[in-house]
């Protein structure tokens, strides 16, 4: 039963606030010494979990490098940026970006990008700047607007982009479902009949985009 005093950790540390991975590593040893393991043996577990899970868990490295970048003024560099290139307005930067998501994504390159790792950093501080080459100093509400915008332009180029990559999961699991009801069709077939959504996508959300930027003017 001791070995139950790990979950008493997790619970008491999240309940007086502590970190969240500071009160799960500790946990994590507490359990390990209660079950008359040594702290290099828990060390090891660790160390092959990680190795087991590599290919899931170098993702969130990319986390705290991005946000020691932030720390040292990577917005604040992005949206100075994009302020002096005069000829970049908010719509052809977010058109772009969303551009560059729809072609990315429909050849497999997902994790290239998202929104920890760009929009958050990146896109959205530039978007900024860009209006406020263009508009001025921003209220919050309008700053807040333009990360959406940024945001949006991120989920829907990949959202109707990734369905034109053949091998890609989810192209293969309605492959399979409508297999499964009798349809048979050809992933091919099917990525390429996802062109036209994304087509529409990047036409029905770029107007949006340029229509944000005309209210904005106004």
């Amino acid at each position: 039963m001791l070995i139950l005093l790990g979950v008493a950790v997790v619970v008491a540390g999240f309940a007086v606030g502590l970190n969240p991975l500071l009160v799960v590593t500790v946990s994590a040893f507490v359990t390990g010494l209660a079950a008359h393991m040594t702290p290099l043996q828990v060390l090891a577990a660790f160390g092959k979990a990680f190795n087991d899970n590599r290919q899931v868990s170098v993702v969130f490295l990319l986390y705290p490098m991005v946000g020691v970048l932030e720390r040292a003024g990577l917005q604040e560099r992005a949206r100075a940026v994009i302020g002096w290139m005069r000829g970049v307005s908010l719509g052809r930067l977010l058109l772009g970006y969303m551009a560059l998501r729809q072609i990315t994504a429909a050849l497999g390159l997902m994790s290239i990008a998202g929104p920890a790792q760009t929009v958050r950093p990146l896109l959205a501080p530039m978007a900024e700047g860009a209006a406020e080459a263009r508009l001025g100093v921003l209220d919050d509400k309008t700053r807040q607007s333009i990360r959406a915008q940024a945001a949006a332009a991120e989920n829907v180029a990949v959202f109707f982009g990734e369905d034109i990559f053949v091998a890609l999961g989810s192209v293969l699991l309605m492959v399979g479902i409508l297999a499964s009801s009798g349809i048979v069709i050809e992933p091919l077939h099917l990525s390429l009949w996802a062109i036209p959504s994304a087509i529409a996508a990047f036409v029905i959300h770029g107007a949006r985009v340029l229509l944000f930027e005309r209210r904005l003017r106004k």
